[in-house]
């Protein structure tokens, strides 16, 4: 019984051992709304009204590489907060638009101006390591009127893993000075980096501070004016600063070019549509450009950066829309390969990128994450998008260039993944500040046994020897295209000799499904989990496993109504509102989908994609989280809602086109010049699909399918090339 219920005092609880790198907040990411716009390096998280850092402590914020440059970021109409209206991330990502009106203004007793006189617009972008905005103003009123406009403004220059929530014995020094066109924030880093936030103003305040400028506008019956703010952001870069139109347009150029060539996606439902729209723009918002091709970026705010893992699924979710996105991912992880061995940042050589960060705090090792390789599965996923790559386009100059880091990959699988030598690839941390699990499901407790206890490693993960089976795969196919038989044939072995291993190790046959892992002690943890499904994904369980494995997922256990859980209920660690423990995932989903439909079981995968398509209705902006409560569904509502959940998510965005082609059962092949619909499944949320610009070697496809009760057809509406179209059944 609690102590307060037996009529004593009561007493907080000592404070308790929290998770590594725990996201700590006081505030829900969910309520209010927030705003989200990102550009390359820099992104900004905005409260609906636009402003930044009035919601007390959050993520809000002007960020740029990893640390905020502007922690305050007020707009105040004499005085007051405006009136919102209405408040949107315009369609393609480009900018924020916030429509307010003026308050209730007091004077001498009575109201001097009446609110919704004064219309206010603001306009906010990114663009090339600056935040642009454009307030603008109308007069609404038969005659003239005159009134105060005060923008509040500061930068605290925090790391965003203070932002998280760690603590730190020591920062720099900031200071401020107010010049001639605006302020400047400059902060002098223990990292020996000057950090510098600039704002300008036009026209010019009528009064400058440190933390403010004042602007009087008149204007007369239905006449507009317009403040325009700049706020540039320098560290190592030199930040230039356009004409607002000027950068506005060329900020659209940018997405235009950058989407010019991917296929879209045009359906009967109208809902969908808005879906696979808003994941566009989520995608390409996310994408920055590197010096060796174009990235996805994980998510904001918390992961708006490269990872290895979330970088390759979104890339393999894309492949039949965007390829460009794969050889990016390639070429980039290819680049940052480990090369040496650092215990600090679990690196060996061959192993591939967990993530990256260019913030003080990683900068300064305060934090592993400068270049941090602690995740087991990104060096198979990376020799898996890399066979599936050139499966899709026969691009042999990219696969001759990353050859040599296909082969480390391998190396590292065989000679660090499985130090015992037992076949299994096992994780466990080099140093006490890496990730204690490192999995996709990273959590503390993510990995556990049937009565709770948390697994000790070394351990082997589900997924993983599932990821390495088909890396192996891929790279005898690789090998195969650059001659190396032998090669060839080893991989071949090593893969059949890794599948009937797995089925013997993991498969419990009273669950009906696969264990989540094996302990350092090589004890299954029989637990139900959405790990199994991964199998499904990279081919290594047998056919009759699958059957099992399908019924298991799509159990009442496992399958919450909107998506399957990461965790089962019933299981010991079972909590809807975990990160890991029972949450359910988009991106985990479509990988289930893709596993189910590989199988045959493409009913099944529309199973999973009518749910998230109806979870997705309910969100904001369409837009599907990172992750979602897994409570059980429920009538007339929509799913829960996770607190700190990241949204846009690259691999969550990914996901609808995932989901579709598992369904659609697409495969393109450049070898056989063809796309075939492999016993095509449409949900019933769909009549149609247009597939426009769908592209393989120098065609160019639009097509049609739709549905005929439990049927699919295909139409082909346009070729240019000579591609194959085919219905397989």
């Amino acid at each position: 019984m609690h102590e307060a219920s037996r009529g004593v005092d009561h007493v907080m609880d000592a404070a308790v051992e929290l998770p590594q790198h725990y996201v700590e907040t006081e505030t829900s990411l969910v309520q209010p709304a927030l705003r989200s716009l990102k550009h390359g390096d820099a992104f900004a998280v905005f409260h609906d009204y636009g402003d930044i850092g009035v919601a007390g402590s959050g993520p809000e914020g002007l960020y740029f590489n990893d640390t905020r440059f502007l922690s305050w970021c007020e707009l105040r109409f004499e005085g007051k907060r405006p009136l919102l209206l209405n408040s949107v991330v315009q369609d393609d990502n480009a900018a924020l638009s916030v429509d307010l009106a003026n308050p209730d203004v007091h004077a001498d007793g009575g109201i001097s101006l009446p609110r919704d006189t004064i219309s206010l617009e603001r306009t906010k972008f990114l663009w090339q390591a600056v935040c642009y905005e454009r307030i603008g103003f109308r007069n609404y009123a038969d005659d003239n009127r005159r009134f105060h406009i005060d923008i509040c403004f500061g930068a605290d220059f925090r790391d965003l893993f203070e932002i998280r929530g760690s603590t730190r014995a020591k920062r720099g020094k900031t200071s401020a000075l107010v010049t001639k066109t605006g302020v400047e924030f400059h902060y002098e880093g223990l990292d020996n980096l000057t950090r510098k936030t600039e704002l300008r103003f036009w026209p010019e305040p009528a009064r400058l501070e440190a933390n403010r400028a004042s602007f009087t506008f008149e204007l007369g019956p239905n006449e507009r004016g317009s403040l325009f703010v700049s706020v540039l952001c320098e560290d190592r870069n030199q930040p230039k600063c356009s004409q607002f139109a000027l950068a506005l347009r060329d900020r659209r150029r940018d997405i235009r070019a950058t989407t010019s060539g991917i296929a879209t996606v045009e359906s009967s439902n109208d809902v969908f549509n808005e879906i696979c729209c808003r994941s566009t723009s989520d995608l390409y918002m996310l994408v920055s450009r590197t010096p060796h091709g174009v990235y996805p970026y994980a998510g904001i705010p918390w992961y708006s950066t490269a990872f290895g893992r979330d970088g390759i699924i979104t890339a393999m979710f894309l492949l039949w829309v965007d390829p460009s996105i794969a050889k990016g991912v390639l070429s980039f992880l290819a680049a940052t390969q480990a090369k040496i061995f650092d215990p600090l940042a679990d690196a060996q050589p061959g192993k591939i990128l967990h993530e990256t960060r260019n913030g003080e705090m990683a900068r300064l090792g305060e934090v592993p994450f400068q270049l941090y390789y602690g995740t087991v599965d990104a060096t198979p996923l990376f020799i898996m998008l890399a066979g599936m790559y050139l499966d899709r386009t026969g691009d042999t100059e990219t696969l001759a260039a990353i050859w040599p880091n296909i082969k480390a990959a391998l190396h590292w699988i065989d000679a660090f993944g499985d130090k015992d030598g037992d076949g299994f690839v096992e994780y466990a941390r080099q140093s006490e500040t890496g990730l204690v699990n490192q999995g996709w499901k990273d959590s503390y407790d993510s990995i556990f046994h049937a009565n709770g206890a948390l697994a000790e490693g070394p351990i082997a993960l589900c997924e993983v020897q599932g990821y390495v089976f088909s890396a192996k795969t891929h790279a005898a196919k690789l090998a195969h295209q650059l001659g190396d038989l032998n090669l060839e044939s080893k991989l071949l072995a090593e893969a059949q000799c890794l599948q009937e291993k797995f089925d013997a190790a993991f498969w419990c046959d009273d669950l009906g499904t696969f264990a989540l892992a094996l302990d350092g002690q090589k004890k299954p943890c029989r637990v139900r989990t959405s790990n199994a499904g991964h199998a499904l994904f990279t081919g290594i369980a047998a056919p009759a496993r699958a059957v099992r494995v399908v019924k298991t997922l799509l159990g009442r256990d496992s399958f919450s109504g909107w998506g399957i859980r990461t965790v089962a209920s019933g299981e010991a660690r079972y909590n809807p509102i975990s990160y890991h423990n029972g949450s359910v995932w988009p991106h985990d989903n479509a990988l289930i989908a893709l596993g189910f439909a590989r199988y045959g079981f493409a009913q099944q995968a529309s199973q999973i994609f009518s749910a998230m398509f109806e979870a997705a209705a309910y969100q904001d902006l369409r837009r599907l989280p990172e992750l979602f409560c897994g409570f059980i569904r429920k009538p007339h509502r929509g799913p829960t809602a996770y607190p700190v959940a990241c949204a846009p998510q690259a691999w969550a965005a990914a996901a609808p086109f995932a989901f579709l082609a598992a369904c659609l059962g697409m495969d393109l092949s450049h070898r056989a010049n063809s796309i075939r619909f492999i016993d095509p499944v449409m949900p019933d949320f769909l009549d149609h699909v247009n597939i426009s610009h769908l592209s393989l070697r120098d065609s160019r496809i639009d097509l049609k399918l739709q549905r005929h009760g439990n049927d699919t057809t295909v139409n082909l509406l346009s070729r240019k090339g000579d591609a194959k179209v085919m219905l397989v059944k």
